[in-house]
């Protein structure tokens, strides 16, 4: 669920969609926004198939807790490094 496997194709893996959130990321964004941005990447490439709202929570859950993103009153932005 996490990584990628033999049952499970990176474009559904937890850090599959992680680093698909991370490329949307280039300033601050709201959820709703970045939700929007990442569905319309993922529908532009051929071999992903599409996710839903909780998979994306859960990724953007995953990113928050290894402090690879950051709530900024309101929007998700890249944490700064420590």
């Amino acid at each position: 669920m996490i990584l990628p496997g033999k049952h499970l194709s990176p474009h559904r893996a937890i850090t599959g969609v992680g680093a698909e959130i991370l490329a949307q990321l280039d300033r601050p964004r709201h959820v709703t926004e970045l939700w929007e941005r990442v569905r319309v990447a993922r529908a532009n490439l051929q071999v992903s198939s599409p996710i839903t709202f909780d998979w994306f929570v859960l990724a953007l859950t995953f990113l928050y807790a290894i402090r690879a993103i950051e709530d900024a009153d309101g929007l998700m932005r890249t944490a700064n490094p420590r």
